[in-house]
């Protein structure tokens, strides 16, 4: 069976509807397998939907996309900004390209890190990471992005507490990345990271 970080995924594609009502009008996405969260929203991406601060500023990055449950909330509710959607795999990049065409979403840009222009700079960053490819693979991944905060520009992650979100938030801080718990709720834990002044 296919990780969900894989850049092509072999697993047979079975496509699932839901619909994301955090947002008016609501959100329709199709899933698929191999595809993080098939069929569902995952409990951790709706706890950072109903909780983070609302999104502001120009462009914004939702990092590990999926089928875009994030990006396109971000789109919704930020109309006039630009979203970037990325994600190693390629079929999530589609099904979010495609997910936010269905949902009239103009704004929403996916596509695969090597794809982003790299001189991109960003407001603001919204992530439920891939924390299961491995925390030397996860802090090589935050630390090339978190890079590319605008000044005064900030994070909001997502993680378990289960999953490491304790340590992550040290380590970011020491990092150089100010690092702070705005939620919690059945373990999990809302992360908030900011550029230093």
């Amino acid at each position: 069976m296919d990780h969900y970080f894989e850049r092509s995924p072999t697993t047979a594609s079975d496509t699932k509807a839901i619909t994301i009502d955090l947002v008016d009008p609501p959100l329709h996405l199709l899933t698929d397998r191999g595809v993080f969260s098939h069929g569902r929203i995952d409990a951790g991406t709706e706890f950072l939907l109903r909780q983070a601060p609302p999104p502001a500023g120009r462009v914004m990055l939702d990092l590990g996309c999926g089928a875009g449950a994030i990006a396109l909330t971000m789109a919704r509710r930020s109309p006039d900004a630009r979203v970037v959607a990325v994600d190693v795999n390629e079929r999530a990049v589609s099904l979010c390209a495609r997910n936010a065409a269905a949902n009239g979403l103009a704004n929403v840009d996916a596509a695969t890190p090597t794809d982003v222009d790299p001189s991109l700079q960003f407001d603001v960053i919204w992530s439920n990471p891939p924390i299961r490819i491995g925390k030397a693979a996860l802090h090589e991944l935050l630390g090339l992005w978190l890079d590319r905060l605008a000044p005064e520009g900030r994070a909001v992650l997502v993680v378990h507490k289960h999953l490491g979100s304790d340590s992550l938030q040290r380590w970011l801080t020491e990092q150089g990345w100010p690092t702070s718990r705005i939620a919690s709720s059945r373990g999990y834990r809302l992360l908030r990271v900011e550029t230093e002044p």
